[in-house]
């Protein structure tokens, strides 16, 4: 079970917690130290297990003491003077936002935190570097915690940190798998060795069950996993939990997409140099705004109807269906209303109460008006179109749906339009094709805004996707702008999957 309070406690289950003392190396005569134990089960395991020399600390006194040897004071406070062996457990998680104020005013009395992070960094990352900095030469860190640390920003002087004082030896990838109850978000297990020497790789096991709590046996033998080796991370490199051939891929793709003339590797041409990008736009209760049965409803009210696309329409290139939209704009009171709108008056009356109580930005919003149409000048462009929902899952495909919409046809909030800037030379049915190649899956899979098996598209991911423009200087670079333009157009019409063939040929070619 998994309870949750001030400080940052997601109680971690005992299998976990038994097979993370199993990965340790060391004797059971070695210094083992828990720097937030919490309930305790990773002291309950510690001493199952027969380890003898075992310190922990835990700030929330109202746990309760089981062991005589739990110091209930902030491990913060605790001087690196202290050495361990073994450092295990499930540190703290909280967003500095969020963090109490005596919590807070410990970290901005502490070193190590003013020498590595700022308020734009986590409690996590000062308990990571904090035991790193307890532990012996050859020393062992376990940790179970969210993997977002591994490739964000604000996390890389940690990372630095990690890679300058050891290695990973291992990662256990679990994903979006239940570890703790009422949290949705992707753990991994992970084993840091200090050291002075550094291994070249690191041994990868990803979960392979969905959402299904392994068993002791199961992790025992490493049967719920599927093995990897992938190279050992370095400083100042994306930690990419890939192998060492689709590492490889990744870079010669960044390299098609990098822009003449830079120094640095990450200098590329990106999407949204390219492409203006805008989230859908809310309406506050979709299904009180979709309509069915058009055939009755008079003039003015057909006037009103928009086509929408939403994230269940979209496949990859071409949508599977549309949903009308009843969409009114315009400054008239309940009575004008009801006579040049009947059908709606009827149609929106089940919803009354709902749509009367949506978030309303602050405003006094009729009931026949969406709350928010974000981006609808942009949407009202005369130009067609590509629409990408804004959350996609990839646990079960190698594919995203980024689809071709035509003019006049409108995302709601599940989803995200890219339009052609008027710079842009490349045709949309070239960037539509370019944004469903297997290059950009394998990209945004590794270097995306990923959580769990959840890819986020909207604006600034999008934006970020690396882009290879045409040199319109080059013949052979002309041509296969137009072979991949005219067979998205023949695709469209007919869906002939040799089309597909074709354009990805096309773009073998241009990745040469």
């Amino acid at each position: 079970m998994a309870e949750k309070n001030k400080y940052g406690q997601y109680f971690t289950i005992g299998v976990i917690a038994d097979f993370m003392v199993t990965l340790i190396s060391h004797s059971k005569q070695s210094r083992v130290l828990e720097p937030s134990c919490g309930k305790g089960v990773f002291l309950d395991k510690l001493v199952e297990q027969k380890f003898e020399n075992i310190a922990a600390y835990e700030i929330d006194k109202t746990l309760g003491a089981k062991y005589d040897f739990i110091r209930f004071a902030s491990f913060l406070s605790v001087p690196v003077s202290e050495q361990y062996d073994v450092v295990i457990g499930n540190p703290p998680y909280i967003r500095w936002k969020n963090i109490e104020p005596e919590l807070r005013a410990e970290l901005e009395s502490n070193a190590l935190w003013n020498k590595y992070f700022n308020s734009l960094c986590d409690y996590l990352f000062i308990f990571i570097l904090k035991s790193i900095e307890h532990l012996t030469e050859n020393g062992e860190l376990i940790f179970i915690c969210t993997e977002y640390w591994m490739n964000t920003t604000h996390s890389v002087s940690l990372r630095n940190y990690m890679c300058s004082h050891g290695y990973i030896e291992e990662i256990y990838h679990f994903k979006e798998t239940p570890l703790f109850e009422k949290v949705t978000a992707s753990f991994i297990i992970f084993k840091f060795v200090k050291s002075t020497n550094r291994k070249a790789t690191i041994n990868l096991y990803r979960y392979n069950k969905e959402r299904v709590v392994p068993t002791k046996e199961e992790l025992e033998s490493r049967s719920c996993f599927d093995y990897e080796e992938i190279p050992q991370f370095q400083v100042n490199n994306r930690w990419i939990l890939a192998t060492e051939s689709v590492q490889d891929e990744l870079k010669r793709f960044e390299k098609g997409c990098k822009k003449a003339n830079q120094l640095f590797d990450f200098d590329f041409h990106r999407i949204g140099e390219y492409c203006d990008i805008g989230n859908g736009m809310v309406s506050g209760l979709d299904t009180a705004f979709q309509i069915k049965d058009t055939i009755n409803l008079n003039k003015s009210e057909k006037t009103v109807l928009i086509d929408v696309l939403k994230a269940k329409d979209l496949n990859a290139y071409k949508n599977t269906s549309s949903t009308k939209y009843i969409f009114i704009q315009e400054d008239i009171s309940n009575e004008e209303f009801s006579e040049k709108y009947p059908h709606f008056v009827t149609h929106f009356s089940p919803y009354i109460e709902k749509l009367e109580g949506r978030y309303s930005y602050n405003r006094v919003i009729p009931y026949w008006e969406f709350v928010f149409p974000r981006n609808q000048k942009l949407f009202e462009r005369k130009a067609p179109r590509i629409f990408i929902p804004c959350k996609e899952r990839i646990s079960n495909k190698n594919y995203f749906r980024f689809c071709y919409a035509p003019e006049g046809v409108y995302p709601t909030q599940d989803v995200t339009a890219i339009f052609r800037k008027e710079s842009c030379k490349e045709s949309l049915e070239y960037i539509l094709a370019y944004l469903n190649n297997k290059r950009v899956f394998e990209w945004l899979a590794f270097n995306g805004i990923v959580k769990g098996a959840i890819v986020e598209f909207s604006e600034a991911p999008i934006a970020s996707i690396p882009y290879r423009p045409i040199n319109w200087q080059v013949s052979t670079e002309v041509k296969l702008h137009d072979d991949i333009t005219n067979e998205v157009k023949q695709y469209l019409m007919d869906s002939s999957s040799i089309h597909i063939d074709n354009i990805n040929n096309s773009f073998n070619k241009l990745f040469q």
